[in-house]
């Protein structure tokens, strides 16, 4: 009976045992339970309300997503937009900070451009829209990184230079899509004046807008115009762009607008003293009216180092007129890329959908646009010696901008 009995109690004690630790699982279960829970509800921002882990998840995707550099190769575009928010919401501070542009772009901007090509052009799919935002994005990032290294090595001193009323003379202000736009002659400036003016609202259509009303109104405020302290908080708010174009063409285009045509202001001003200067034996009636100034001679005027009249903004050095040196720009537009990067930026600033880029030629509207063919004919009138020093003269705007020598010979 004793042995019977120890038998019982020993399995008792294993009984309660047992249930000990079954309970011990079971509540070791539930802190297991309990611990994720805790640890979310602890990503909640201060102040902020609790109102489900899907809005606190949601919150994070997007923080990350617009933290992660748009150059990384992880950059996944998605398939459709986030939803953008009500236009009378209010904006958080992150939204407040117009600085949106090249350093990070968030995807769901991705997502709006990707729908704004899709709507102005009947292209490719999704997919390929989305590849193709990207590669404009990286294009920026590498003309931004080559802009930077060129000012780096040759102008080193800009960075301790200040902003004075003199280097923001060519730029124009924008300021419901908060936007600052160098103005660089000859690289489609008079139709993006005409798109500055439709969004701020001054006009309806670019199309409504003539050749004297774009250039010679003063509805866009030039940046100079501002006070100091106005002028440093756009810079550092606003959104600054550019658009460029390649020198040689440029200055051709220059020239066949301005000395090919007739023009009240430019042949008696730069055309007299051109023709007076570099003509041997120059008739009267060119003498009298500056008309007829040929290429060869334009170009004697522009390498003079004592010319008789001064650099016009025609012809002058990007450089010059925009200080990209000393201003940091957020976007880097081409002549050559106008519509696909011109559209891509009127995404970035979330301009209205229904605004493209004109395409139409501003002036002499039945003459060809100067390309490179044009411009070799006129370049092929001058020496060696005078194409070399004319490359010589935009080198840094060859330079900064990735243009690539025009002839074989220049070196």
């Amino acid at each position: 009976m004793a042995r019977i009995a120890g038998i019982l109690l020993f399995l008792n004690k294993g009984s309660l045992l047992f249930s000990a630790r079954k309970d011990q699982q079971k509540s070791q279960g539930l802190k297991l339970h309990i611990r994720p829970l805790q640890l979310h509800s602890n990503l909640q921002p201060p102040g902020s309300s609790q109102d489900g882990d899907l809005n606190v998840h949601t919150d994070r995707v997007a923080q990350d997503t617009s933290s992660r550099s748009p150059g990384d190769r992880r950059l996944q575009m998605p398939d459709q937009p986030p939803p953008h928010p009500h236009p009378g919401a209010p904006l958080r501070p992150r939204q407040r900070r117009r600085r949106l542009l090249i350093k990070k772009m968030p995807s769901g901007l991705a997502g709006r451009a990707s729908n704004r090509s899709s709507e102005t052009s009947a292209g490719p799919g999704p997919r390929a829209a989305d590849s193709h935002w990207v590669a404009l994005h990286r294009s920026q990032q590498d003309r931004k990184r080559l802009m930077r290294e060129a000012c780096a090595k040759y102008r080193a001193s800009s960075s301790r230079r200040s902003v004075t009323p003199r280097h923001v003379s060519r730029i124009f202000v924008e300021d419901r899509h908060r936007v600052l736009y160098c103005e660089v002659p000859k690289a489609g400036c008079s139709n993006w004046k005409r798109v500055l003016m439709v969004l701020a609202g001054l006009a309806s259509s670019t199309a409504d807008l003539h050749h004297n009303t774009v250039h010679y109104s003063s509805a866009l405020k030039r940046l100079d115009t501002f006070d100091r302290q106005g002028i440093l908080y756009r810079l550092s708010t606003y959104t600054k762009m550019l658009f460029v174009r390649e020198p040689f063409e440029r200055l051709v285009s220059a020239f066949r607008d301005k000395f090919e045509h007739p023009n009240s202001y430019y042949h008696p001003v730069f055309g007299k003293a051109i023709v007076a200067r570099y003509r041997a034996n120059a008739s009267r009636e060119a003498l009298r009216t500056g008309s007829g100034v040929r290429f060869p001679e334009f170009i004697q005027y522009l390498l003079d180092v004592h010319r008789p009249v001064g650099l016009d903004i025609h012809w002058d050095h990007v450089s010059r007129l925009c200080s990209p040196c000393l201003i940091d720009y957020d976007f880097v537009g081409k002549f050559e890329s106008m519509e696909d990067d011109a559209n891509f930026f009127l995404s970035l600033i979330h301009a209205p959908r229904n605004l493209t880029f004109p395409r139409f030629k501003d002036r002499h509207a039945q003459e060809a646009r100067t390309t490179a063919r044009i411009t070799h004919r006129y370049f092929a009138q001058l020496s060696a010696l005078q194409r070399q020093r004319t490359y010589d003269f935009y080198y840094m705007d060859y330079l900064m901008f990735n243009y690539s020598k025009p002839f074989a010979d220049l070196y």
